[in-house]
């Protein structure tokens, strides 16, 4: 990936992120603890994503 992708893939996966978070906050205040748990996973897998993208993206600088 070229630096601009990785921005790309960033700035997307945040957003996605972002929106996941407020799922999560719906289904908590709805009593759907077990797809909380499972969107929490997910979560946690993108934050390894992010982290990943953005340790590619260090190299750019």
């Amino acid at each position: 990936m070229n630096k601009s992708q990785l921005e790309s893939a960033i700035a997307e996966l945040k957003m996605d992120y972002v929106n996941l978070q407020g799922d999560i906050e719906k289904l908590e205040s709805t009593g759907h603890n077990q797809s909380v748990e499972k969107a929490e996973a997910r979560l946690a897998t993108m934050e390894e994503k992010l982290a990943e993208l953005n340790k590619q993206l260090s190299r750019f600088s």
